[in-house]
């Protein structure tokens, strides 16, 4: 649960029951509240040639900073280092600007993402790495992320939202009494800044698939990327509705899309040149990669949430998916109709539990059912809340100076949500020592495929993962009709 430092809030901003509900169901930015961060590796960062001397170094320094903090630091891996540098040597030599020098850090993080800063740092988390299938995929993010440099695209986002911000400040002095026009100027002008970054994102998907051609890597590795990006987040969100639809202005566009325009692309450079996947050298430096949230940031596996560093477990009720965010641990049921958050918050030792589910930061907390009690030995207390559509059930717990909150939601309060629900505060412990001894992170391990395995038996040997044949097949950028042939080379996760 998290990326960086464990925070603390004291609880005295509002904390309206929407919000509960919109975190649990993955939507992360509406609100930010409690982290549940502990730091990750804090190693020197990685890198893969050092950027040039900028009067921009201390802003620079600063932002990498808050970037290892937010992406639970870098990742310290020779064989990956290795092959990213040659990746980046390659398309930088094939680039109109072979005299520019790229940073290229590897986050410490399983979410799948990577971006760039306009001085020329890179960065790719693992996550990203271990859903890629070969060298080729790899080089279209990076070549992807060296466009937005060469194109200058932050600058100019930066001076275009600028100048939406002027727009901002006309809109406000026009005469308050005509509010549809002041309505119609925003709109149009946030609708300018999406088409704005979209154009942005097309452009340097061709830029992106043009240098990896020019640098001898497959083409069409852009197109097979963003299949698989589409697909797993597809998998990731599966519970709940589409995670497009819930981010219409997104500064993305929408990855089906992105998939057509770089197979369109890539055909134009298919027929010249001999374009490598490179996949064998790629498989041998992933092996034994990391695998999803590193154990020291807390882990999920099925129902149950581990945090080895802090010393404690819980399990979800039947049918949860958890996921594992940077403000809390979050779950949904199958379904949809019932959803939790887990967080951690800093109160004050003298104000009592039933005091604090009473303070107001929830809104509809009905006080006449605020209760104290003892859980696992540690003092709680619990109350009920409700907002239009759903009924809420919280739960207080102090241990040593910090407290839990479990804050579950249900469309219907029925008596078997509410058991369900106790039985889950009910199993929250304290890890013993063997149990946080055995705790370590899922590894990706590349195998050889025998006689007689099929997609289906391989998938059998996924530990750790939810839903692992439609997981193996993400991972081996499989579809619903690839089969497996003798020696072939693919990724498993284990534990």
């Amino acid at each position: 649960m998290g990326r960086q430092a464990l925070t603390h809030h004291d609880g005295a901003g509002r904390f309206a029951a929407a919000a509960v509900l919109c975190l649990a169901l993955g939507m992360s930015a509406c609100t930010d509240m409690g982290r549940f961060q502990v730091s990750g590796n804090e190693k020197p960062p990685p890198t893969i040639k050092a950027t040039r001397p900028s009067p921009e170094t201390s802003a620079t320094d600063r932002e990498h900073q808050r970037i290892l903090a937010s992406y639970g630091g870098a990742y310290n891996d020779p064989k990956l280092q290795a092959l990213i540098t040659k990746a980046v040597d390659r398309l930088v030599a094939a680039s109109d600007r072979p005299d520019f020098s790229y940073r290229v850090t590897i986050l410490n993080s399983g979410a799948v993402n990577a971006f760039a800063l306009p001085t020329g740092q890179l960065y790719v988390t693992r996550g990203l790495l271990a859903l890629a299938s070969d060298t080729s995929e790899l080089s279209s993010v990076l070549s992807h992320e060296m466009a937005h440099v060469l194109a200058k695209h932050a600058s100019i986002r930066e001076e275009q939202a600028k100048r939406a911000a002027l727009v901002n400040n006309m809109v406000g002095e026009v005469d308050s009494g005509d509010a549809n026009m002041q309505a119609l100027a925003l709109a149009k002008t946030k609708l300018t800044m999406a088409s704005f970054s979209r154009a942005q994102e097309f452009e340097a998907d061709a830029i992106g698939v043009a240098l990896a051609a020019k640098a001898n890597f497959d083409p069409y590795g852009a197109a097979r990327f963003l299949s698989a990006m589409e697909r797993n987040a597809a998998l990731k969100t599966s519970h709940t509705a589409d995670p497009r639809s819930q981010d219409f202005l997104s500064s993305h566009p929408a990855t089906p899309e992105r998939v057509e325009n770089a197979e369109t692309s890539a055909k134009q450079y298919a027929a010249s040149g001999s374009h490598e996947r490179d996949r064998n050298a790629y498989l041998s430096a992933i092996d034994n990669l990391v695998y999803g949230e590193d154990p020291s940031e807390g882990f999920v596996r099925g129902r149950r949430f581990l945090h080895p560093k802090l010393g404690f477990t819980f399990v979800a009720p039947e049918a949860y998916t958890l996921d594992n965010t940077a403000q809390a641990v979050v779950g949904v049921r199958e379904g949809g109709t019932q959803a939790l958050r887990f967080d951690v918050v800093r109160v004050p030792q003298e104000l009592p539990l039933s005091s604090y589910l009473n303070s107001g930061w929830m809104e509809n907390v009905d006080k006449s059912s605020v209760e104290e009690s003892t859980i696992g030995g540690y003092p709680a207390a619990t109350a009920a809340a409700s907002s239009d559509q759903w009924q809420f059930r919280i739960y207080a717990l102090r241990v040593g100076g910090d407290v839990y909150r479990f804050i579950f939601a249900a469309k219907d309060k029925t008596g078997d949500a509410e058991k369900s629900f106790r039985e889950t505060v009910n199993s929250f412990r304290r890890l013993t020592l063997a149990e946080i001894q055995a705790a370590r992170p899922l590894r990706v391990k590349i195998v050889s495929v025998k006689p007689g395995d099929t997609v289906e038996s391989m998938s059998r040997r996924m530990q750790g993962v939810d839903r692992p044949l439609e997981r193996f097949r993400i991972i081996n950028g499989l579809d619903q009709r690839a089969a497996l042939r003798p020696n072939d080379r693919v990724k498993i996760v284990v534990d």
